[in-house]
């Protein structure tokens, strides 16, 4: 930039916004140090001035309302921190923008449904819209992308995305608990939302950052269509231990890619080698692999949640501004963005796992695999293991290679059947 004094204003207060808040009051020297210019928190806002927070903060700055710091503040640059896709996070980004103002954002469910109008608003106005945040936390994902790796094609993305899924598959594996268990203890140590976690457990999180490496990596426009989408929340403490003695591991993967030239975005638990790369990615942490020519495969690990990695991930976008570097927000200008067909899902195929509780009776397991048969799912594997003092039996079956409208068309007839006990348990095998 060529002005020297650059003035911030910092929306949100909460977990992310008060830490960073805090990160930069500490590192103004060390900021003007890397960049040569010296920057001033000019205004906060968050929705109480006396919510009680870990960081103090200048009361003299405060605005209730955010919209008023652009009508009354001359801002250069504006962190949003709220959360919201819509509503207040929306419009601040948006008169933030017409105003003139660079944005610097950690909001992928924003970024996700608007990211295509706010990066054309940007690129009219000529200011930054920067979300390095949005995805993977402090993983530098979205920069690799556009920068470091931009002349590069990109054919297939894959991650491990969301950190309280992680931590919650790998911790019912080493604690050998619960899920509801490790739930309530993740939501104690943080990693997980206290009273909803459900856009963390049901895919909702990681299928956004999956549609922002998409668009980035593709050169696209962000996808609003339907998605394969599912969640850990039917994963139970017996998947864990089977899988173990399959020398597998279970892993909520986010994957984009292109099949025939149509784009393919899902989300949901898979199962993975237990001595592979993306099998050993534990606890919080992320990885995001990533298949392109003439690199080959990249690999990016690191802390995927949390203040710290997201403060840092907001720090680096602020460098970048303060360096100079104005650039279109999802790497080529809005008009040289295209939109990909999107690949038939149900034609996606895969070797499944399928559990079956049901009563330890004569003819039920031939019953499953004719019915299997019928759809055209043939069986690789069979593991039975009975329970004789109730009379009932867990059938685990690993399929050979199968598409999705069949697995959906074989499982719904299961449901009427006495003596399976419950809805079958579905995991994709990795491909």
């Amino acid at each position: 930039m060529t002005k020297k004094n650059i003035k911030i204003a910092v929306v949100g207060l909460g977990q992310i916004g008060g830490y960073l808040l805090n990160e930069l009051n500490n590192k103004k020297k060390e900021i003007q140090l890397k960049t040569g210019v010296k920057i001033t928190i000019e205004a906060i806002s968050a929705k109480n001035i006396n919510k009680k927070r870990k960081y103090k903060i200048n009361k003299k700055i405060f605005f209730s309302d955010p919209l008023k710091i652009i009508k009354n503040k001359k801002i250069d640059i504006l962190f949003e921190a709220i959360g919201l896709s819509d509503g207040i996070s929306k419009k601040i980004v948006e008169e933030s923008i017409k105003n003139k103002i660079h944005v610097i954002t950690p909001n992928k469910a924003l970024i996700a449904k608007h990211g295509d109008y706010l990066a054309k608003l940007a690129e009219k106005n000529k200011v930054n819209l920067e979300f390095e945040a949005s995805v993977a936390g402090g993983i530098p994902i979205v920069r690799t992308l556009k920068e470091g790796l931009a002349t590069n094609k990109f054919k297939k993305v894959t991650g491990i995305l969301n950190g309280t899924c992680n931590y919650i598959l790998s911790e019912m594996e080493n604690s050998n608990n619960t899920f509801k268990n490790v739930l309530k203890k993740a939501q104690i140590l943080g990693y997980a939302e206290p009273l909803n976690p459900k856009f963390d457990l049901n895919g909702h999180d990681a299928l956004a950052k999956v549609k922002i490496l998409s668009a980035i990596a593709f050169n696209k426009k962000i996808s609003q269509n339907k998605c394969l989408m599912e969640g850990i929340q039917n994963i139970e403490l017996k998947d864990i231990e089977i899988a173990k003695q399959l020398n597998l591991r279970i892993k909520l993967l986010g994957i984009t890619e292109l099949l025939n030239n149509e784009l393919f975005e899902r989300v949901h638990p898979c199962l993975v080698p237990s001595d592979s790369y993306i099998g050993n990615i534990n606890g919080v942490m992320n990885a995001v692999i990533l298949d392109s020519k003439p690199v080959g495969q990249s690999v990016l690990q690191g802390e995927g949640a949390g203040p710290g990695p997201t403060s840092s991930a907001l720090l680096s976008d602020l460098l970048s501004i303060l360096r100079g570097n104005i650039k279109y927000p999802f790497g080529l200008p809005s008009n040289k963005r295209k939109f990909i067909k999107n690949y038939n899902k149900n034609n996606y195929t895969n070797s499944l796992y399928l559990r079956f509780e049901v009563n330890d009776k004569s003819g039920v397991l031939s019953v499953i695999t004719n019915r299997l048969a019928k759809y055209k799912i043939s069986v690789k594997r069979i593991i039975q293991t009975p329970d004789k003092i109730k009379k009932k039996a867990t059938i685990v079956i690993i399929t050979h290679k199968t598409n999705e409208i069949n697995s959906k068309k074989c499982l719904s007839i299961f449901s009427k059947n006495k003596n399976i006990l419950k809805q079958p348990t579905l995991i994709r095998l990795y491909n």
